[in-house]
């Protein structure tokens, strides 16, 4: 008898660390019927590169132009609820440029500016731990070069 192995196939997700002033972009969104703030994130799509993920999910999510400058980090989480595993990539970068008539992908409410005690605050609503964990490495300088991420054809 032959033994069959089920593959484990984690959502690949991007998400995009935007800073002014002190406040980070930050989006309010509906899942599951609940409002979640989250990183302006999503998943990666075929035939689309890491980088081209993030600014597409960001400028859907937000109207906001996002151009990463390096990798935060790489962080894998499975969801203790439905046992869903990611492997979320999040960029630091600039927004370049906004299109505040832009309408939002479903279930984004509003892009909301907030600093990272109102964020902390609102602990509970986060749309997972990867939020603050993410926060928290940028704010301690974690920063590696996008050239780690090569796309190969």
């Amino acid at each position: 008898m032959i033994e069959r192995r089920l593959i484990w196939k984690p959502h690949v997700t991007v998400a995009a660390i935007a800073e002014r002033q002190g406040r980070f972009l930050m989006v309010e969104e509906i899942v599951s019927r609940e409002s979640r703030l989250n990183q302006p994130a999503g998943h990666l799509e075929d035939n689309e590169s890491l980088i081209e993920a993030v600014r597409r999910e960001c400028l859907e999510e937000t109207g906001w132009v996002f151009r990463p400058l390096y990798l935060v980090g790489i962080y894998s989480w499975k969801h203790p609820g439905s046992l869903e595993s990611f492997l979320r990539f999040t960029f630091a970068g600039e927004l370049e440029q906004h299109f505040p008539d832009q309408p939002l992908d479903d279930g984004i409410v509003a892009a909301r500016w907030m600093s990272k005690q109102e964020i902390t605050r609102q602990s509970q609503r986060l749309r997972s731990p990867l939020v603050i964990q993410s926060i928290n490495d940028y704010l301690s300088g974690k920063n590696y070069p996008l050239s780690l991420l090569a796309v190969v054809s």
